[in-house]
């Protein structure tokens, strides 16, 4: 792990305070001080690095006509979101999208630039179409840009605001198909599957714009009180797989509503929740919808709360529950574990732009708030924010990530923007703890210049990081205390065919020898097994291994088994220390690695 005991040219009061122990940041209970991040030196691509169990093993640069060279913090032409297919990922942009192949991760190759501004250019990924939400007033139909005054237009018949959808089949020339228009644009979306319908795809679309004019798009009601009003509903997409340019909006449910009054403006009402909390907009839209379709539920980041739906039918999506917090200024993404027992909201205080994570900022604000699901009821565990202070000239609060599908735990990989990207665990929902990190000093040394991870994901090994200014990360986790090589090797094996974040997979682990050593690995940390039965376990396992697949093998697997079902329970009626639960998880591996046995 690196260390560091001066400050940069970027460091501030705050990080100097933190520095020296006199402030903390949430979540340092133990870490090393002072931490390796604070007092990076700035630089545009040439800032000064610090990290911990985890490795960078690739950088590009944003290619030429996505960047301003005189300011590489220009929204314009700011990085954005990804979307995963095979052995290529899409990084969006506010001046359109670019795709690289990652077959060799540790050396991405770009393969086409795609200039088609309109917005923040979020991207999903289904089959060969990929799709880009576009929510400015800027954007033309056919990709094209509107010239300032045009773009001040409250009515122009080229505008598009809404849902692109390009076929990348060929994925060097990549062709627009189809052009949704909405009220109030696309700020984000969704792409929700039908288990039982494989000829359509379903596409959320969240607008958080001002509602357009209706002589621009028929049937727009910028007015609240209006009963047809554009403001607290979402919009449905269909699109026929055999027939993309068909795309059409096929329902539009007031998810918002109040079922006991009709009031359509049903849930926060904007506002704070009294003395010391967080003002939030009012509930109109959701900025962001993460759906998961094998369990039947979305989780919506919507202005001033949290929602669960059913979407077991996708085309009409039901809110059954919701959610406030008073340390919340901006509801804004939303992650599911894999069991669908918890659910991570994410607060974007400050709306990215501004440096959320200072020595003394709370450590409440700006951060994810971990909450326990059970059924339709969520009950909120703890809060997590990035433990480490920045300065004044990094805009840095909680943004996107995704789940490492290492067995048996729950973690996460987060964007922090010039907070660099944090890998927590939050399998106790009330004490979650960092286990990995990187982080850049800020991108210039005297102002603040909008750039850091708009995303971090995990996607087949690898960890990408779409950094808003700089270009294209990608890292490899490395073991540790907290991770073993077996937890990252067992992580490994999942291999997605597509990944779009917000359209959450169930992680399957194949029956293999080393996620089995996964469990185990857990098991020891936590001190789950007496000592004395360690070794023979160990040795057990390695006995195994060694047999050459067959019934003989079936059988040392299952016998090993069964003695670890009865460590179990001998655990869970108090016969011995020790964590029942791991232990069944190893059991259980076992056993679907002896049924794996020809």
């Amino acid at each position: 792990m690196p260390t560091r005991s001066h400050l940069g040219r970027a460091s501030t009061l705050s990080a100097l305070l933190f520095s020296v122990g006199l402030c903390a940041a949430p979540g340092l209970a133990g870490a090393q001080q002072p931490d390796p991040r604070i007092g990076l030196d700035a630089g545009w691509q040439d800032a000064e690095e610090a990290a911990s169990n985890i490795s960078l093993v690739s950088h590009r640069d944003r290619p030429p006509g996505f960047f301003n060279p005189n300011n590489p913090g220009d929204m314009e032409f700011s990085n954005t979101d990804m979307a995963f297919t095979g052995d290529y990922a899409f990084v969006g942009s506010y001046n359109g999208f670019n795709a690289y192949n990652v077959a060799d991760p540790e050396n991405p190759e770009l393969v086409v630039s795609v200039v088609c501004p309109g917005g923040q250019g979020d991207l999903s990924v289904y089959g060969d179409l990929l799709f880009m939400s576009v929510q400015e007033n800027r954007s033309r139909i056919d990709c094209g840009i509107l010239s300032p005054e045009r773009a001040l237009a409250e009515v122009d018949a080229d505008r598009f605001r809404g849902l692109r959808i390009f076929d990348v089949s060929d994925v060097q020339n990549p062709v627009q198909v189809a052009a949704v228009q909405t009220c109030r644009g696309s700020h984000t979306h969704t792409i929700v599957r039908d288990p039982d319908d494989d000829d359509n795809v379903y596409v959320y679309i969240s607008g958080t714009s001002g509602v357009r004019s209706g002589d621009e798009l028929e049937g727009c009601v910028g007015t609240p009180e209006d009963p047809d009003t554009a403001f607290w509903r979402i919009s449905v997409v269909q699109v026929p797989l055999d027939a993309p340019q068909d795309a059409r909006i096929i329902s539009e449910p007031r998810v918002f509503a109040n079922p006991e009054t009709g009031n359509i403006a049903g849930l926060w009402e904007g506002g704070d929740h009294g003395p010391g909390t967080q003002e939030s907009s009012q509930t109109t839209s959701c900025h962001d919808i993460t759906a998961y379709p094998e369990r039947g539920l979305a989780a919506g980041a919507c202005q001033g709360n949290g929602v669960l739906f059913d979407i077991r039918d996708p085309a009409n999506p039901v809110r059954i529950a919701e959610v406030t917090d008073p340390n919340f200024a901006y509801w804004h993404s939303a992650t599911f574990n894999n069991d669908g027992t918890k659910v991570i909201f994410t607060d974007e205080w400050g709306g990215g732009t501004a440096p959320r994570c200072l020595a003394d900022d709370p450590s409440t604000w700006g951060a994810n708030a971990v909450f326990n699901l059970v059924g339709a009821e969520l009950s909120f565990g703890s809060y997590y924010k990035l433990p480490a202070a920045q300065t004044e000239l990094e805009n840095c609060v909680a943004h996107n990530g995704s789940l490492i599908p290492v067995p048996g735990r729950d973690i996460k990989v987060q964007a922090w923007y010039q907070g660099g990207l944090s890998v927590f665990d939050f399998t106790d929902a009330d004490n979650p703890y960092e286990i990995a990190y990187f982080d850049r000093g800020p991108i210039h040394d005297s102002e603040l210049h909008l750039a850091g991870y708009w995303s971090t994901y995990w996607y087949n090994g690898y960890i990408y990081g779409s950094e808003i200014g700089r270009g294209l990360d990608v890292f490899r986790l490395t073991p540790s205390e907290h991770l073993t090589q077996n937890e990252i090797d067992a992580a490994n094996l999942v291999a997605y065919e597509t990944f779009n974040a917000q359209e959450q997979p169930r992680i399957v682990w194949p029956a293999d020898l080393v996620v089995v050593r996964a469990h185990l690995d857990q098991v020891i940390r936590a001190d789950g097994l007496a000592p004395e039965r360690i070794e023979p376990v160990a040795d057990a396992l390695d006995a195994a291994e060694a047999m050459p697949d067959g019934p003989e093998k079936r059988r040392a697997l299952a016998e090993l088994a069964t003695q670890l079902w009865a460590d179990a329970r001998q655990i869970e009626v108090g016969m011995q220390e020790g964590d029942e639960e791991r232990v069944r998880r190893v059991a259980g591996a076992l056993l679907d690695l002896a049924a794996a046995q020809p």
